[in-house]
């Protein structure tokens, strides 16, 4: 007779105690790896997520159930890409249209996936995926090798900073798992990394449909001895370089809720800060120490990027949103005209004539672009071009109506990227990465475009104020005569009319780059007072675009 046993036999004797505090303080410390999945079409990438999640044990049974094609329960019979393409439509065409996240977690790291489109229509689904990954997986399917649409998602993940990618040679199954294939294809896409200058590429050869080297080691590839995908995601390097990169933090908000503290909030870009810590605010360039640094959970010794946290100084300077705190030394540069990548993301073309809402950091300008080259998908080549379409990439350059705080991209994803926003319809048209100012002034916060107007009467600011507008000028109107309060609004670049009734004839006043002086100019409008107001106002735009107007940028 068989032994009989109870159930009770396997029981431990003793049972640790489940404490939920303690699980939860160690789901606290483990670190976040966000990457995105690239690729052509049908190459695989839903399957593969969806693959990834179930031999993680990363999904739910009633989700498995959901996309299971018959009553065995076995692996086989799940539609692992149903997993991810939740769009009814998706689920009827068997593509992926919309950008898919899923969060899932080992022992060793917590994830979130971005699980991208491939058709080509979507690109700018892949582009808003991949925007915050740290790691990409390319798709490459082993009977394809690389196609035009892989060769595109790889140039994105290039442009868009991402060090680390994975390029999973898929259906290595109806290859008959062959190395002297999975080589070749390995050696194009070592040519393309190279080419991209993509530091860190690793090749898999994968089959997402049966699971081999995605979580588990596959007999079938004894000739590979790489890590599988999911060995790689957990040991790769994550956000290595922000706790080191110079400090960045992007104001969000001031704080005041009540008279004896006033503190400066927002997320840290890049670096980290301490109290003590000297500081300096741009753009108006005043100095300062850290006196704490506070967060909901209460007080810290140090800080470091991507926590969010409020700042309080030792002096009472001028700090408001759309600033930028930065240490002293290693601190960004002020610019209002710069050379970018732009990836186009709107149906209508790109408009050289338009003027366009800038989004950067926290702050909004206006800004007139002219593109100047495209990429060639195909050979990566660059050729003249002053428009883009739809999905094009290309370089352009930017001229804002007022000078921002930036890195170049490669040093600094926040404060080196910026969005396009058509202002006729709120549609965001176009992502940008600042690749170069086009002049770079250290430590110069002033904005020598900028001008302020001492006007003789309401009527001519008035008149000034419609013209300026209409041209797509930032203005503002103001009674003050204080110094300092000029000094401030040309500090942000802006063009500000002064209306006084006092004054005989208009004065443009600047600050002076060098010495922080403001310098007055008298002005003769060549129009008669009898030829009217208008006409006055044509004259000092035409003086002002003469000697310096605004950033550049034609009146």
């Amino acid at each position: 007779m068989p032994q009989e046993f109870s159930v009770l036999d396997e029981v431990p004797e003793i049972v640790e105690p489940f404490e939920i505090e303690d699980f939860l303080a160690a789901e606290q410390q483990k670190d976040l790896l966000r990457f995105t999945t690239a690729g052509s079409v049908d190459d695989g990438k839903s399957t593969l997520i969806g693959r990834l999640l179930y031999d993680s044990r990363s999904v739910y049974e009633d989700q498995i159930k959901a996309v299971t094609r018959s009553h065995s329960g076995d692996a086989s019979s799940i539609d692992f890409a149903q997993l991810t393409d939740g769009l009814r439509a998706e689920r009827e065409q068997g593509i992926t249209i919309d950008v898919a996240y899923r969060f899932f977690a080992t022992a060793k790291r917590k994830f979130i996936i971005a699980d991208t489109p491939g058709h080509e229509q979507y690109t700018r689904n892949m582009v808003t995926g991949a925007s915050t990954a740290e790691l990409a997986i390319v798709l490459v399917d082993a009977r394809k090798g690389i196609l035009t649409q892989s060769r595109r998602h790889a140039f994105i993940a290039s442009l868009l900073g991402i060090r680390h990618v994975v390029a999973a040679i898929n259906k290595m199954d109806l290859v008959d798992f062959s190395e002297e294939i999975f080589a070749q294809h390995q050696r194009d896409l070592h040519a393309l990394a190279e080419k991209l200058e993509i530091p860190d590429l690793l090749c898999i050869p994968i089959s997402a449909l049966d699971g081999d080297n995605v979580v588990t080691s596959s007999d079938r590839t004894p000739w590979y001895d790489g890590p599988t995908l999911l060995e790689h995601l957990e040991s790769v390097p994550v956000a290595e370089h922000l706790p080191h990169a110079p400090f960045r933090l992007p104001v969000q908000r001031v704080i005041r809720p009540h008279q004896h503290f006033r503190g400066f909030a927002g997320q840290i870009a890049s670096g980290t800060i301490k109290p003590g810590d000297t500081i300096v605010a741009l753009p108006s360039g005043q100095t300062s120490r850290i006196q704490s640094i506070h967060t909901f959970d209460g007080e810290l010794k140090s800080a470091f990027a991507p926590q969010s946290i409020t700042l309080t100084l030792e002096d009472e300077i001028d700090i408001s949103r759309g600033d930028l705190i930065s240490h002293q030394v290693n601190a960004p540069v002020s610019t209002a005209d710069f050379e970018a990548s732009l990836v186009w993301l709107h149906a209508e073309p790109f408009a050289a004539s338009k003027t366009y809402l800038l989004k950067h950091a926290s702050q909004t300008v206006k800004a007139q672009l002219s593109v100047t080259q495209r990429f060639e998908i195909e050979t990566l080549e660059e050729q003249a071009a002053q428009s883009l379409a739809l999905n094009e990439i290309g370089e352009a350059r930017v001229k804002t109506s007022r000078p921002l705080i930036v890195d170049t991209y490669r040093d600094n994803r926040i404060t080196g990227s910026f969005i396009l926003v058509d202002s006729a319809n709120n549609a965001t048209v176009g992502a940008g990465m600042i690749r170069q100012p086009a002049v770079v002034e250290e430590n110069h916060w002033s904005q020598t475009g900028a001008a302020l107007l001492l006007l003789p009467g309401e009527v001519l600011v008035g008149v000034l104020e419609e013209k300026l507008i209409a041209a797509g000028r930032e203005v503002v109107i103001t009674r003050s005569r204080n110094h300092e309060v000029w000094r401030a609004l040309l500090h942000a670049g802006l063009t500000v009319l002064v209306p006084s009734k006092s004054q005989a004839q208009p004065e443009i006043i600047r600050l002076s780059p060098d010495t922080n002086e403001l310098k007055f100019q008298s002005v003769s409008p060549q129009s008669a007072i009898a030829a009217g107001f208008k006409a006055q106002a044509e004259d000092l735009l035409a003086e002002l675009q003469k000697t310096g107007g605004q950033n550049g940028i034609e009146l």
